[in-house]
């Protein structure tokens, strides 16, 4: 569970004491504190021994994530036509548009509800097909470990779920930093040899976030393309990245639509001398996904 920071303290002055009184009180540490502060998972045990000595209730100090609780439930339950089934769809179909997928939306949703290819046409290649579904591994992924934080290793995890099975993997091996120098929108990208210490750097500033924004989360996919870690799938894992880290921070997710791709790439082109851009394209996304809630009635 999640624990409101701002409702903790507003409940501590009304009954009076501080914070290093609630840990001798209770005999937690001063760990456990440092850890809501930062909005992290804590233990139902502990979330437990602070309602019961401050007398209070869930929704008086538990953070609400009704978007993550909802997808997951969805996810465990297999429930289709909900907003799990919505974002593995959309997700799925306009990221790999993006990259050049040829597979149409209608497509992409039989594969997702049948589990089958149907009849696609003939231009369309097995690996659009095989990173399709690996998308909706990596949906799964993200959701279901949402809260867990950021590493080189869920990263490259990332990458690997994304790219296995596919003709890259058989030449360049998923789930492994690249080998060859590329580039992003021709521009120059982190050195192979220089990728996985410009991650850890990426990382410590990020992880170390004492609150994380929607602007943070969108500056820390600009320097992730800028580092372009993979040779291929980086647009893919950067975006799965971002909608996990804002179902972390109980921010509306969002998807970038296909049809914005253009702005999308001028944005991260022009982020250094003007965030609105990204960030507007990004605000967009969020207001197409509050549509899905909206629907589904699922309040944010």
């Amino acid at each position: 569970m999640i624990i409101n920071e701002k409702k903790l303290k507003e409940l501590l002055i009304r009954k009076g004491i501080t914070k290093s009184d609630l840990c001798k009180k209770i005999g937690i540490s001063s760990r456990t504190i440092a850890k809501i502060s930062k909005g992290e998972e804590i233990n139902d045990n502990v979330v437990k021994k602070i309602l019961i000595y401050l007398d209070a209730s869930f929704d008086d100090v538990v953070e609400t994530n009704h978007i993550l609780e909802t997808l997951e439930k969805e996810r465990l339950f297999k429930i289709s036509g909900g907003l799990y089934h919505e974002t593995q769809i959309r997700l799925a179909y306009n990221s790999n548009h993006i990259e050049g997928s040829k597979l149409t939306e209608d497509q992409t949703r039989y594969i997702f509800e049948t589990k089958t290819l149907g009849n696609l046409p003939s231009d369309i290649s097995l690996d659009d097909v095989i990173e399709t579904n690996n998308h909706f591994k990596c949906i799964d992924f993200i959701i279901q470990n949402a809260m867990m934080e950021l590493s080189e290793v869920f990263i490259t995890n990332l990458q690997f779920m994304l790219k296995e099975g596919t003709n890259f993997a058989t030449t360049y091996g998923a789930g492994k930093y690249k080998v060859l120098p590329n580039t992003v929108g021709g521009i120059e990208t982190t050195q192979p040899e220089d990728v996985s210490r410009e991650i850890k750097l990426l990382l410590n500033w990020y992880n170390g976030l004492k609150k994380v924004t929607l602007e943070n989360i969108v500056e820390f996919h600009y320097r992730f393309e800028c580092i372009h870690p993979f040779q291929d799938g980086n647009g893919r894992v950067g975006r799965l990245l971002m909608f996990k880290e804002c179902l972390k921070n109980n921010i509306v997710p969002f998807y970038i639509d296909d049809k914005y791709k253009v702005q999308y790439y001028n944005g991260l082109k022009q982020w250094k001398t003007e965030k609105g851009y990204l960030l507007d394209t990004c605000k967009f996304g969020q207001d197409l996904y509050k549509i899905l809630l909206n629907y589904f009635k699922i309040p944010y």
